[in-house]
């Protein structure tokens, strides 16, 4: 399955139930950021090894996967309303960033591109 076979059947998932009334795109960028603090909560005061027990753990690594899922799908819905190409907006951003981070100055480090 291609990535717009998977939009189209989100949204016939969305409207079978007649759930476009709650997906505006406010309430989208909602979900999506309850949801991402949901996935948060499964590593939330975890030590490093903890959190590698966990995504090793099939039951744990399981439920962060659904989170994930719920993330990617109100993304993915949020660009549909949007009118947008998800894949088109990533390659973009990527080229934005390859700018803002040249690996010779960001390579091994976290800093932020305006103090790089």
């Amino acid at each position: 399955m291609d990535l717009n076979q998977l939009i189209s059947k989100l949204v016939e998932f969305r409207d079978a139930r007649d759930w476009k009334q709650f997906h505006k795109p406010n309430h989208l960028a909602t979900a999506i950021s309850i949801e991402a603090a949901e996935l948060q909560e499964h590593f939330l005061w975890k030590s490093p090894d903890e959190v590698e027990g966990k995504v090793g753990d099939e039951h744990s690594c399981s439920e962060v996967a659904e989170e994930l899922a719920d993330i990617l799908m109100f993304s993915l819905l949020l660009a549909h309303e949007l009118n947008v190409d998800p894949i088109e907006i990533i390659t973009d951003k990527l080229k934005i960033n390859e700018i803002k981070y040249p690996v010779e100055k960001a390579r091994g480090t976290a800093t932020k591109y305006t103090e790089l």
